[in-house]
């Protein structure tokens, strides 16, 4: 029986899993939906499930005529991701109990139909992790060392330009102000976005496996980079306009304005790599 068979054969299963679901999970993804609008860290929320959706589709002309194989072991991950449901739960963890929702529907999908569905559903259930904000503690641990570069960087951009600026920690200090390097200009904000959308670029137009990967890890400088341009250029207006230049509008133009920028220069780096030529199998005097 194949996967296309299976379906229409047990089509109550899926508005069933579906019911158990939402009530499973009716106290915990509000919140989540939440997240995405109040916290600009994770307002990319909205369109993961999306592009996860576009990958899923690109794949189901392979699975449709693939057989059915029902495999015991994703029982095995159901019961994982349920005990990450409870211990999530008991505690009050919202990452676990957001994740644990990743398991069952996994699970689901290897115990319906083995493990051949699942390899080639693997890329958009893992894309489905982008959607789940990350605790803050583990936030606050990513961000410290990133406000530390970001406003060393700016600082020695700065005093290359022959400014009195004296940086302490996250603290920049010229004569008649001091600029605090807040977590907003870690940079950590716009990298989790920058990762999520170049690992959908890498997927969606490269096909060489080391074109994607260097896609995916040149969002980190990219991100770090513009960010400490942005704290740079925002040092050296509040140097010579005073600390109008660093908040309100300004502020908020800046940290757009750094992020179309970060999408641009990722998108020209997918560009450019896959400009590259590929490699000729029997080396460049191949036919």
């Amino acid at each position: 029986m194949t996967v296309a068979e299976s379906c229409k054969r047990y089509i109550w299963f899926w508005p069933a899993a579906a019911l158990l679901l939402i009530a499973a999970y009716a106290p915990i993804y509000p919140r989540m939906v939440h997240d995405w609008m109040a916290d600009p860290n994770y307002s990319h929320g909205f369109l993961v499930p999306i592009v996860a959706a576009w990958f899923a589709h690109g794949r189901l002309p392979e699975i449709r005529d693939l057989e059915a194989r029902p495999d015991l072991r994703g029982l095995v991950l159901m019961a994982f991701g349920l005990l990450l449901l409870f211990a999530g739960t008991a505690v009050g963890e919202l990452f676990t109990s957001r994740v644990s929702s990743l398991f069952l529907l996994a699970g689901a999908l290897y115990a319906l139909w083995g493990g051949r569905v699942m390899r080639l559903l693997a890329l958009p259930l893992a894309y489905l992790v982008f959607m789940i904000p990350l605790p803050y503690t583990v936030y606050d641990m990513l961000a410290m060392p990133l406000k530390s570069l970001v406003s060393w960087s700016a600082a020695g951009g700065l005093k290359l330009l022959g400014l009195p600026v004296l940086r302490e920690g996250n603290l920049i200090m010229f004569p008649n102000i001091t600029l605090e390097v807040v977590d907003a200009c870690s940079g950590l904000r716009s990298l989790t976005s920058l990762i999520a959308l170049g690992v959908a670029y890498a997927f969606l137009f490269l096909r060489q496996p080391w074109r994607r990967v260097i896609l995916i890890l040149a969002t980190i400088p990219i991100a770090v980079l513009t960010n400490a341009l942005r704290v740079f250029i925002t040092g050296l207006l509040a140097r010579h306009a005073g600390a109008a230049a660093a908040e309100g509008f300004f502020h908020d133009f800046a940290g757009m304005a750094v992020f179309l920028m970060a999408l641009a220069l990722t998108a020209l780096t997918g560009f450019l790599l896959g400009r590259l030529p590929e490699k000729r199998k029997g080396g460049p005097d191949a036919p």
